[in-house]
């Protein structure tokens, strides 16, 4: 029967909350439009898309049992997955039936009536090799003929049978039988004995190409010997090396042997921490990321980060906005990260800009703009605190600009250490949070780990204690809530845990302002628009000072406004000192005025000066006039001077020092002719006045020519593009090296050429684009101009360079 008839059979038993276990542990499945059968549900849940969705969320003992089963094929007994697992102990039992019971719920293995399990195919193909087992013999000799078959069957000393449906039910039948298999091989020829117990234990890797003129089917010593017993078979379908039933490597390993099985989790060193304590240490947290985020997000709403050609905002932004808001680059990146995936931010051309949305934001309460960001933290499909890729490369950051693909390894990295702390005993909490590394890896076997990591996942465990959480190496109630991904829970604890915004600020003798926790988006621009901004965090200072009053006054504000706003939020009356401050910038505010002119108009008779002034037909020149005999023009010159002179007047121009410009225009003139060529020398050593005769010039050149080629040396050497005096290129590969390589000299040039041709290691020192300079040893080198292919020692794989980026080249 088919697995997905296995699997609608199995789904129509269940009962309602069984059934709606496995809708929530799929729930991709159940997304509209709706399956209106449990046909329908089935042929969704095998679909390979969704089976890939669900096996990341899986523990290690799932996975572990579910590459066993894959083993041994898609119908399997309890006993055998027991047996092949080791976990025939009762407590071991015990911990196999719940780990199919988790199977069951995402619908990834389920039983029959009587008992057998069966396997969403998709899920069959997930491992190549499960366990490094290959195929059952019967699959792999699918294509054998009955002349191979009977060949085997006679080199196992059994009598073959007269069809080739017996003869492979024979060779099966001898195979399975265990003990057959190792008293075969017992008395194989020692080479043969290696091999097949060296490919017992592993599976032969698949070639990554296909080698014209490799060895075929028995090139291994023994191989022959074990081809032609049915221990080892060749694939006619597919290249690659010979490929041993699963009954003989099963046979092989020997009874003793167990597929890995890990139902226990592994210990965690543990201290006893109190709900006081891990809740004053959230708060202390939350509260201080809250601020923070704010500071970052009211940087990026004044000054929208450049966003680079490639996408995302760089190192430079981010180390502006983090002096700006006086926040750590993990912070800056988890907020940046978080306020996109929120709505808070959008891209706007080649910037990253603020929507409407954050308005709204910014007028909350800090328990609402912090509930926000962090339930967009715990979606986010990416670590956004990684600074450094696997190359140790700049990441920037808000990535989803620049189209990058998200990573649900790194979702699933978050959703494990949720899992991983929540499963520590209530009342105590991880000693160091480095030892819940281990637990993730079990929670999440598939999560993706950041190269950076000195131990695993350390950077998901800084972003959890950053946010709150984590707390004292236990789960904070603001973990709770994410992990239960409940949106009324985690509104209630933020409110419960951060204080709302302060409206009042304390305004000193020192011309300072000083308020305790997380202003109101109305004080914050209020005190930002009247003082410079010290420091933030869970207290923030504002200081007065001429200049940051004068600006409130360049905005439009008035003394006295000013003087009401800081009067409204002080919590007593405003100090004499500022009150004297604001009173004594606003007398001295707009005395000097200055005023944008394109030219200025002056003379002697002020009548004249006023009737230009009201002239009607020269309004357009926006002329203003500031003193008897002065107007200015918001007109270029040449054009004031034109539209005067067209209504009569008579004005001339003056130059920047004070003097008239005299208007002279010049006549035109063609260009200077080209000098004719110098006169050749005649036997005198004077210069011919007259032209010589076409046909007695060329023969006097080629004879002159004649003579210099009998006189001149047997080789000359072309010129060298390196120096006047330098020695031609010895080969292309260093003419077409030193086209590219700018940085290089000659001897590096014919130094990294000659590894090129020769294909001998060479170290190069090289700057990337990014700037970043490193050492490399290089081998393999293919030269594909403006592009070097080599094998890189240093990153241990394949690489491209630009030949303009080596700088250096030494010997390996």
């Amino acid at each position: 029967m088919a697995s997905g008839s296995t699997l609608t059979v199995w789904l129509r038993g269940l009962d309602r909350p069984r059934l709606a276990r496995v809708l929530a542990a799929r729930r991709d499945t159940a997304s509209p439009p709706e399956p209106r059968s449990a046909g329908e549900l089935a042929d969704r849940l095998q679909r390979p898309g969704s089976v890939a969705l669900a096996l990341p969320r899986l523990t290690l003992p799932c996975l572990q049992a579910a590459e066993a089963l894959a083993a041994l094929g898609a119908r399997a007994s309890r006993d055998a997955l027991a047996e092949l697992l080791g976990a025939t102990a009762p407590a071991a039992a015990r911990a196999l039936e719940a780990t199919l019971e988790v199977l069951a719920d995402h619908a990834l293995v389920w039983p029959d009536g009587d008992g057998t399990l069966h396997m969403a195919g998709p899920l069959g193909q997930a491992w190549d090799t499960p366990l490094d087992l290959d195929a059952p013999l019967e699959e792999l000799l699918t294509g054998a003929t009955s002349d191979e078959l009977r060949g085997m069957l006679v080199a196992l000393g059994v009598k073959p049978p007269g069809t080739k449906q017996l003869r492979l039910a024979a060779l099966a039948e001898h195979h399975s039988d265990p003990e057959l298999i190792a008293s075969l091989v017992a008395k194989a020829p020692a080479a043969a004995r290696k091999l097949l117990e060296r490919r017992a234990m592993s599976a032969p890797r698949q070639p990554d190409f296909i080698m014209f003129g490799a060895p075929g089917a028995g090139s291994e010593p023994g191989e022959r010997w074990a081809l032609e017993r049915g221990l080892l078979v060749q694939d006619r379908h597919r290249y690659g090396p010979a490929r041993m039933p699963v009954e003989v490597a099963l046979a092989l390993r020997g009874p003793d042997w167990h597929a890995p099985f890990d139902p226990a989790p592994p210990a965690v060193r543990l201290v006893p921490v109190t709900a006081t304590e891990v809740a004053r240490e959230t708060a202390a947290a939350a509260t201080a990321f809250a601020a923070h985020a704010a500071s970052v997000l009211s940087a990026c709403s004044a000054a929208p980060p450049a966003r680079l050609k490639s996408g995302g905002v760089g190192a430079r932004e981010l180390a502006r906005i983090g002096k700006a808001a006086q926040a750590d680059d993990a912070v800056v990146r988890i907020t940046l990260e978080a306020a996109y995936a929120a709505g808070l931010l959008a891209r706007d051309g080649d910037r990253v800009a603020a929507t409407k949305a954050y308005d709204a934001w910014a007028a909350q309460e800090p328990s609402e703009q912090f509930a926000a960001l962090i339930k967009a933290w715990r979606n986010l499909p990416l670590t956004p605190s990684q600074a450094r890729d696997e190359d140790d490369k700049a990441l920037p950051a808000v990535s989803a600009v620049s189209g990058a693909p998200p990573c649900d390894g790194c979702l699933q990295t978050r959703h494990g250490l949720l899992a991983a702390a929540a499963s520590l005993p209530a009342g105590q909490g991880a000693r160091a949070t480095s030892d819940l590394g281990a637990l993730v890896a079990w929670h999440r076997p598939l999560a993706d780990r950041t190269p950076q990591d000195e131990t695993p996942f350390a950077t998901a465990i800084r972003e959890a204690e950053l946010l709150g959480v984590l707390a004292r190496g236990a789960l904070s109630p603001l973990g709770t809530a994410l992990r239960a991904d409940d949106t009324d829970e985690l509104a209630a604890v933020c409110r419960r845990l951060l204080p709302a915004a302060t409206g009042t600020a304390r305004i000193g003798v020192d011309l300072t302002a000083v308020v305790a926790g997380t202003p109101t988006a109305r004080l914050d621009a209020l005190l930002d628009s009247t003082a410079d901004r010290e420091t933030r965090g869970t207290a923030s200072v504002w200081r007065f000072s001429a200049g940051s009053i004068r600006r409130a006054l360049d905005s439009g504000r008035t003394s006295d406004e000013i003087t009401a706003d800081l009067s409204a939020i002080a919590t007593g009356p405003l100090p004499q000192p500022l009150a004297y401050l604001i009173a004594d910038t606003a007398r001295r505010h707009g005395r000097v005025r200055i005023a944008p002119a394109a030219c200025v108009i002056h003379g002697e008779e002020p009548a004249l000066l006023a009737e230009i002034a009201v002239h009607s037909k020269l309004a357009k020149l926006g002329l203003r006039r500031l003193a008897p005999t002065v107007l200015v023009s918001r007109s270029p010159l040449d054009q004031t001077l034109a539209a005067l002179r067209a209504e009569g007047y008579a004005p001339v121009a003056e130059t920047a020092d004070a003097t008239v410009r005299v208007e002279k225009t010049r006549p035109q003139r063609a260009a200077a002719p080209v000098p004719a060529p110098r006169r050749a020398r005649t036997q005198a050593g004077l210069r011919s006045t007259a032209a010589p005769h076409p046909a007695k010039a060329r023969t006097a050149d080629l004879n002159g020519l004649a003579a210099q080629l009998l006189t001149a040396p047997p080789t000359t050497p072309e010129p060298d593009p390196f120096g006047p005096a330098g020695i031609p290129f010895g080969t292309d590969t260093e003419e077409i090296v030193a086209g590219y390589a700018k940085w290089l000299s000659y001897s590096d040039v014919r130094q990294l050429a000659h590894a090129i041709d020769t294909g001998t290691a060479v170290t190069v020192d090289y700057v990337a684009t990014s700037g970043s300079r490193t050492v490399r040893t290089l081998d393999r080198l293919t030269l594909d101009p403006p592009y070097l292919g080599a094998w890189c020692h240093l990153r241990d794989a394949e690489r491209v360079f630009t030949l303009s980026g080596i700088h250096g080249v030494m010997p390996a």
